[in-house]
């Protein structure tokens, strides 16, 4: 093997070294001089980064709080018996709805119809009474004028000495105990026309006693299933025989944290707010209502307060005990602006979106926001409806950065092999 000279080992190493200086500026050439900003990191150069982008519109925007509700029936009627009795029918099916009035129990009545029969014999009794206490009064009224006649007479003549005093004495004792019969009459009349009035009540309650052995409805509602059955023995205020729940309307309550109780008084002055409950079940759909309750406190342990809507439920769609999600609108802004809420950048300065300008490069551009709504940000001043901006992609941009549009599926034009995102494929 052959030994290189000293000489010409200095000279190989030179060689290379100078080989390895001369590559380096290519080297940077190709990535991009370095790159300056976001756009320099990209590894794409000084080319146009893709973007996917919205349009800044302008519409109506509700503002909703949303809850979790329980559906309440409006009433619920807990059908008892007022007698004592044996169940003898049902009028009903268990389930069925019905209809206020209609008939839903009988009860053996024989028992009150005796006693409505005894009541109204002592109230014929009783009138029979009155009438005899009549006639002696009138009797007894008719034998004292003519006693007084009869003792005047006779105080006449013991006057003029024809009839002894003895004679006129007795005449007038003979009146004055006949008035006082008269007086005691009157007593008897009026004892009589007192048991009269009590034999009326009496009758009125066995009639009333008679007619709670029918048991009407006394709403509109579905019934529950049947907890006796004819032919068992009721108690009078005790066995509760079913419950009947009124679907129409129905109550959604609902509570909300009690920070939002400032903005749910202001939005009630004067107006009536508008919920929209909706059940659980994927199929099912909205029921519209009013808010029409909330609470005198709030609940300390949770720092909510408690909220319920009336929905008309014509359809019967919410069923009692059953969960929805409710929306309480407070208020619609109108002609809002609106830009997705992927267009919303925070930085050091505050919040700001970039705007696509005319010539294809970005604006980076500090907003005001108002409200956000689902996917949506209502701008309040910063954008004017109409412009364009970047949703997605911001990582590569800043202020003069040169974009290019990416399509539905994330792609830029001219085999551009950047998605959405901006991060691009390697």
């Amino acid at each position: 093997m052959r030994t290189l000279p000293f000489s010409s080992f200095i000279s190989l190493i030179a060689v290379s070294f100078l080989t390895i200086s001369c590559s380096q500026p290519s080297a940077q050439s190709a990535d991009g001089g370095g790159g300056r900003g976001r756009g320099g990191r990209s590894g794409f150069g000084g080319g146009a980064q893709p973007v996917a982008v919205a349009k800044v519109s302008q519409k109506d925007v509700p503002l909703d709080i949303d809850a979790v509700g329980n559906v309440e029936a409006s009433a619920t009627i807990a059908v008892r018996s007022q007698v004592t009795g044996t169940l003898e029918s049902v009028g009903f099916h268990e389930g069925d709805f019905v209809k206020k009035g209609s008939l839903l129990f009988t009860i053996d009545r024989r028992p009150l119809d005796a006693a409505l029969q005894q009541a109204e014999a002592n109230l014929v009794r009783d009138q029979a009474l009155i009438n005899q206490a009549e006639a002696q009064l009138a009797r007894d009224a008719s034998n004292a004028e003519y006693q007084a006649l009869n003792a005047k007479r006779q105080a006449e003549l013991v006057q003029r000495g024809i009839v002894d005093r003895n004679t006129g004495d007795q005449a007038r004792a003979q009146a004055d105990g006949t008035a006082l019969a008269v007086k005691a009459d009157h007593a008897t009349e009026e004892s009589a026309r007192a048991e009269l009035s009590v034999q009326e009540s009496a009758v009125n309650a066995a009639k009333v006693q008679l007619s709670y052995t029918t048991i009407r409805s006394p709403i509109d509602g579905r019934t529950s299933d049947l907890t006796v059955k004819p032919g068992n023995l009721v108690t009078a205020n005790s066995t509760q025989l079913m419950t009947i729940a009124q679907l129409e309307p129905v109550f959604v309550t609902f509570s909300i944290p009690a920070t939002h109780l400032p903005t749910i008084k202001h939005a009630a002055t004067g107006v009536r707010l508008r919920v929209v409950a909706t059940p659980q079940d994927e199929e099912s759909q909205p029921e519209e209502g009013e808010l029409t309750f909330w609470d005198n406190l709030v609940d300390p342990a949770t720092d909510t307060i408690k909220l319920k809507a009336t929905m008309l439920n014509w359809d019967r769609r919410l069923w009692p005990g059953q969960f929805v999600r409710v929306k309480v609108r407070l208020q619609t802004l109108h002609d809002a602006t609106v830009v997705p809420q992927q267009a919303l950048q925070t930085g050091q300065d505050g919040q700001f979106v970039f705007v696509v300008q005319d010539n294809m490069t970005v604006e980076q551009r500090p907003v005001m926001v108002a409200q956000r709504v689902g996917d949506d940000v209502v701008i309040q001043s910063g954008l004017r409806p109409g412009e364009t901006v970047v949703t997605d992609g911001q990582l590569r941009l800043e202020q003069g950065t040169r974009v290019q549009i990416a399509d539905a599926d994330g792609m830029v034009p001219n085999g551009g092999g950047e998605g959405r995102g901006g991060r691009g494929r390697r």
